[in-house]
């Protein structure tokens, strides 16, 4: 096999399996002992593959997949989100591809048969249990098979590159590609952007009334994975109306067109330029969300925000945006001594200057305010009948008027909570 002879795509994160079985292939005739034990244990890597990424049918095929799809290299990142890219690194590009497709089309029966493991077909035909991927979702895991069952279907390895460059394109490379949120995480080389595999699947839809904040927030967003100019964006407003939800929902709407978000938490602000410098060259366009974002006044981390922001020397990367929700309008605590004649600043407005220079940052601004009791009675209605709950309009409306009472006040959350509540009920 020609595993050494790749040009392209090299450097896989776990490519020694790849590189263990194409020694096992090469040598399986001329070193049968030392070939067995290897096999099984390749057979072994494959199972487990299957157990941590959620992977069925021929593994094998899955593995090799999965290794395309992973690789950030000049192709792939150059294709992701525009499709293939022009020039000679096509050439090197087929190239790989051409030993990728023996690797998918060699026959393993006489190796199997040669160094009696039959245990492989194991491997060839794997159903999947019940137990959920720790590393993929079920949306990324069912792609990479998809992806791997048409290289299948492909006769040649310049409809194979094709099949890749067009996955590349619909759902970019690597990590920032296969999945939608992300989190700052620090290993033994730095900082690093971590997946988060678990987000919840809410739409703006599922937010019941908030039309106008939502379209206000929908129009900026919209210009932003379009390529127009757009803008920082802050919802505030009162707790529990929505001002997360309404996040994790244009991260799951806009995924198909190129939109990521980092989650980045307030001690975290010092790993910004790092963060932006990791990801200002890809094809994406991403938002650096900031959930819950205020500071007392003896925390200085804002000071950090403001620089990412606007102020710094090195301009902003047109593909980032911040997005961040607060219940506080200023972000940072203000007092009245603040504004008093009487005090130790001498500079009055100049304190407060500052305390404002962080939203003032930020070019759009939504207000959610809490629902008055009308609006909060037609959101429990429209959440009930979502959820089946049957219950008399008048009834449903007492039990949510008592269930408000004691559970903080009208809002979203606590007509969701109470929801909640009614449903888990036997």
């Amino acid at each position: 096999m020609r595993e050494k002879e790749l040009i392209i795509f090299r450097n896989f994160q776990e490519g020694g399996l790849l590189y263990d079985m194409a020694w096992i292939l090469s040598h399986y005739e001329t070193a049968a002992g030392e070939a067995r034990e290897l096999f099984y244990d390749c057979i072994h890597r494959l199972l487990e593959l299957a157990g941590r990424y959620g992977f069925h049918g021929n593994l094998w095929h899955c593995y090799l997949a999965d290794l395309l799809v992973n690789n950030e290299n000049s192709y792939s990142c150059g294709c992701e989100m525009r499709g293939e890219i022009q020039g000679t690194i096509n050439d090197a590009v087929l190239h790989d591809i051409v030993i990728f497709k023996e690797l998918f089309d060699f026959d393993f029966g006489p190796v199997a048969e040669r160094l009696q493991a039959p245990e492989y077909y194991l491997a060839e035909r794997y159903e999947a249990g019940s137990r959920e991927s720790k590393v993929y979702n079920s949306r990324i895991c069912a792609r990479i098979c998809a992806l791997a069952q048409q290289f299948c279907r492909d006769r040649t390895a310049e409809e194979m590159k094709a099949s890749l460059t067009r996955f590349y394109q619909e759902y970019g490379v690597g990590k920032l590609g296969l999945h939608k949120s992300f989190r700052i995480a620090h290993d033994d080389h730095g900082v690093t952007i971590e997946p988060i595999r678990k987000i919840a699947h809410v739409n703006l839809s599922d937010l019941v009334g908030y039309e106008i904040p939502k379209k206000k927030l929908t129009d900026n967003t919209d210009a932003f994975v379009e390529g127009r100019k757009a803008n920082n964006c802050l919802l505030f407003g009162d707790a529990g109306t929505g001002k997360s939800s309404c996040i994790k929902a244009i991260a799951n709407e806009y995924y198909e067109k190129g939109l990521r978000v980092i989650e980045v938490y307030k001690h975290q602000f010092q790993d910004l330029n790092h963060v932006i410098g990791l990801i200002k060259n890809r094809n994406y366009r991403f938002i650096i969300y900031m959930d819950d974002l205020s500071f007392e006044e003896f925390e200085t981390e804002y000071k950090y925000l403001k620089a990412v922001i606007e102020g710094g020397l090195e301009k902003k990367p047109e593909n980032v945006l911040i997005y961040a929700t607060s219940n506080r309008r200023h972000l940072i605590r203000e007092n009245y001594r603040d504004k008093e004649e009487v005090r130790q600043d001498m500079h009055t407005s100049d304190t407060v200057q500052e305390k404002l220079s962080l939203v003032y940052r930020f070019g759009v601004t939504i207000y959610f305010g809490a629902p008055d009791k009308k609006q909060f009675q037609e959101i429990v209605e429209v959440l009930a009948q979502r959820e089946g709950v049957k219950l008399s309009r008048e009834e449903l409306a007492s039990q949510a008027n008592q269930w408000e009472l004691s559970h903080g006040g009208l809002s979203g959350r606590s007509a969701q909570q109470f929801i909640d509540y009614l449903s888990g009920r036997v």
